[in-house]
């Protein structure tokens, strides 16, 4: 288990753990809405990930904008900054905003 599917799994027996015991409904549902913005985000990066391993182009644009080889924690760097980059939504458009952005196309030099 890498360190991003470990604060998924904490992030996720949190919940659970606020949820049997009938813990405050706010932090349940702000907890909530960080594990599925964090399961969208890795989600992507794991796509973008592989997708490079087999595309220079995507290496190449990673490495000119500042990011560093390609590597799975500055893949991560990069999707993280360009989702807080979004134009800020509710809370569903914003995890839509993460799912249907084309990571790809922004390391395109």
């Amino acid at each position: 288990m890498d360190d991003y599917q470990k604060e998924v799994a904490d992030l996720e027996a949190q919940v659970e753990r606020l949820v049997e015991g009938e813990g405050d409904a706010k932090t349940i549902a702000e907890l909530s809405m960080q594990l599925e913005i964090l399961k969208a985000i890795y989600t992507r990066v794991g796509d973008l990930y592989k997708r490079g391993l087999k595309d220079e182009g995507l290496r190449y644009g990673l490495r000119i904008q500042g990011y560093g080889d390609w590597t799975i924690d500055n893949v991560y760097a990069f999707v993280y900054e360009r989702s807080v980059e979004l134009e800020p939504r509710a809370h569903g458009a914003f995890v839509g905003g993460i799912k249907g952005a084309d990571f790809a196309l922004m390391l395109n030099p």
